[in-house]
């Protein structure tokens, strides 16, 4: 399979329907395609370049439910700035957290070693390097530049395709016309938000409502909205949901997970105000930066000798809540978390992520009778494919695309599917879906 791809020859799997039988072999062939990639571009090299420097204000977040305003405190730092060729064939795609390494031409020396911290307009890549580089870089000194991609991402999504081949994982993969396990509910529900819609409110009703495969979806905008620290209105059904599952048994174990750390920062300080900070963790990548997190979150993390850590099995069992990228919750999976544990697993804003980012959480964590929530919005996708044979294949179509493609959710079936209608104008499609720009965290 790798062969093939090397070869620009898409393999016979790819162009067969995705099944049970074939669901192994077709993501790998996917992720290997990414691989290949990186691979290939593991030795462009950009020589004799004039590096510029960059001062940059980071603003510093701190406090529950702050946005970024002009009055917060700043760091100043200073970014080494680098142009990468427009064409994009001769140019490759990097992203946030990969690395750039600088060698002064003609040197012999260890190169130096620097995080890409963004990218600009697809070709301005801006580099944070440690004080050494500094130390002995000046204006008119020319670099040998070239590019290590970080695959901590594709290592987690290698691993959670394995696990998906689990007979278990099936009907969470293939719903088809499963069978829906209900738990029967005799008393109202008394909400923690009372200004919930009847649309949020049946979701949440659902949501309690039944346990096992397959899946219930919750279709509406992204959890976090882009120019505001409010939920959205799928966040706030998320938000209640979760309160609601807490309360009602000391038993229930919650795993809340989300492509980006923004969407779980803000879910996370929307439940503080309910749930114990005894009772909740909020799990990071180790090599995520401190700078810029409010500090109520960091009061639920492990953080210690300059990076995030995950706690002991014996610790993490005492949680009921946890939060974590979709990445990220792999360390709860090599801690000794098992499928199973949790009673509910929400991969909120699932439409974002690559289906083997989602599987880092779901086959690893989910068993037999865990709830499994999944939200989204429709025409958004997952943004970092870079491979083309990748993008036109099928890694550009999230889980939660594919399964809203099956029955019985494209026939909207209310035990499986809610679209959140916005109440005023009784119209699904009256609010914007955001496109997320993902980097690896």
């Amino acid at each position: 399979m790798e062969d093939l791809i090397k070869r620009d020859i898409v393999p016979q799997v790819l162009n067969e329907p995705l099944s049970p039988s074939t669901y192994k072999d077709y993501f790998a062939a996917l992720l290997y395609a990414e691989d290949f990639y990186i691979e290939k571009w593991s030795e462009f090299q950009m020589e004799k370049t004039t590096l510029k420097l960059r001062e940059a204000a980071i603003i510093k977040k701190s406090g529950r439910n702050e946005y970024f305003s002009e009055s917060h405190e700043k760091d100043d730092k200073t970014f080494v700035e680098l142009e990468i060729d427009t064409c994009r064939e001769r140019r490759p795609f990097l992203l946030s957290r990969d690395f750039a390494l600088a060698r002064p031409s003609g040197q012999k020396t260890e190169p130096y070693q620097g995080v890409i911290y963004r990218v600009v307009k697809n070709n301005i890549v801006l580099v944070e390097f440690g004080e050494d580089f500094y130390l002995q870089h000046h204006a008119t000194r020319k670099y040998d530049v070239s590019f290590s991609f970080n695959r901590v991402c594709l290592k987690r999504a290698h691993q959670a395709i394995e696990a998906a081949s689990d007979p278990s994982v099936k009907n969470f993969l293939f719903p088809g016309f499963a069978h829906r396990k209900s738990i029967p509910t005799s008393t109202p529900l008394h909400f923690f938000n009372h200004k919930l819609d009847v649309y949020q409110r049946s979701a949440v009703q659902e949501i309690l409502s039944f346990r096992g495969s397959p899946p219930y979806v919750v279709e509406g905008p992204l959890c976090s909205q882009k120019y505001s620290k409010q939920l959205s209105r799928t966040g706030l059904v998320v938000q209640e949901a979760v309160l609601q599952i807490y309360q009602s048994s000391s038993k229930h174990r919650i795993l809340i997970c989300a492509p980006i750390n923004r969407t779980c920062d803000d879910l996370t300080q929307s439940l503080r105000k309910d749930i114990p900070e005894s009772d909740m963790f909020r799990a990071n990548a180790a090599f995520r930066e401190v700078d810029g997190m409010a500090i109520d979150i960091l009061t639920s993390c492990l953080f210690e000798n300059d990076c995030f850590g995950c706690p002991s099995i014996q610790e993490l069992w005492k949680f009921r809540v946890i939060l974590s990228t979709f990445v990220s919750s792999f360390r709860l999976h090599n801690e000794g978390i098992v499928a199973g544990h949790f009673s509910h697993i929400f991969l909120v804003d699932a439409s974002s992520a690559t289906e083997p980012e989602a599987m880092v959480a779901l086959a690893n964590l989910a068993g037999e009778n865990t709830a499994v929530i999944v939200t989204g919005a429709s025409r958004n996708h997952p943004g970092w494919v870079r491979s083309n044979i990748a993008r036109e294949k099928g890694l550009m179509t999230s889980y939660f695309e594919r399964i809203c493609d099956t029955q019985p959710y494209r026939s909207l079936h209310p035990k499986f599917i809610k679209q959140l209608v916005d109440p005023e104008s009784k119209s699904f499609g009256s609010y914007s879906y955001a496109r997320s720009s993902l980097s690896y965290d």
